[in-house]
């Protein structure tokens, strides 16, 4: 066997024209560009992961994402203090109307318990707003997208509960401006990937 032979597999292989190599050849269908020398093929994406991989997101929780988790457990906070006055409040009531004279006037205790009744009303609220914050901070670490968008939900609905707080030692206003906060924070682009990462 000799290596003049065509199909020999130990010869050179055939030479083939370069047909980008000097002028684009004619004949090429339009919109194709020429195949010059140096010409690869496209290969996959890029992913901000790595080439060819899935984006792996952040490794550490971003600064944003942190402080909008430090905001909540300030908000879980207000929420218990506001809750204890308002125990404290329960627990005075009676002595409160007994001195203010109600007792023994009908009209005035229906009045009286229906205060009491808000009262009690405004310390379950406290109470429950200050579990949810807890569990969701707690959650910050490890949970998925709807940690996110569940405390973005919260921070709205504390920023109500703050303005019927606003007579409580200005709690009220710090809460309002630490939710409308957490809500830009928890918006933001960086603690939606957090929120997003792959997890293996």
């Amino acid at each position: 066997m000799s290596f003049g032979e065509p199909n020999s597999p130990y010869g050179p292989p055939p030479q083939q024209p370069n047909p980008g190599y000097g002028y684009p050849q004619q004949g090429q269908p339009p919109g194709v560009p020429p195949q010059g020398y140096g010409a690869y093929p496209a290969g996959p994406p890029v992913h901000p992961g790595g080439y060819g991989y899935p984006p792996a997101g952040p490794a550490q929780m971003p600064g944003i994402t942190r402080a909008a988790q430090i905001m909540l457990g300030v908000i879980a906070l207000c929420h218990i203090v506001i809750a204890a006055v308002y125990g404290v409040a329960l627990a005075d009531w009676d002595q409160t109307m007994l001195e203010a004279g109600v007792t023994g006037d009908a009209e005035a205790e229906r009045y009286a318990d229906l205060g009491k009744g808000v009262v009690v009303f405004f310390l379950g609220l406290a109470a429950v707003f200050a579990i949810l914050g807890l569990v969701l901070l707690l959650q910050f670490a490890k949970g998925r997208n709807g940690v996110r968008v569940c405390s973005i939900v919260y921070a709205s609905f504390a920023i109500v509960s703050g303005i019927f707080a606003l007579g409580i030692y200005l709690l009220g206003l710090l809460i309002m401006i630490l939710a409308i906060l957490v809500i830009v924070f928890a918006a933001k682009r960086s603690s939606a990937e957090w929120f997003k990462r792959p997890r293996y």
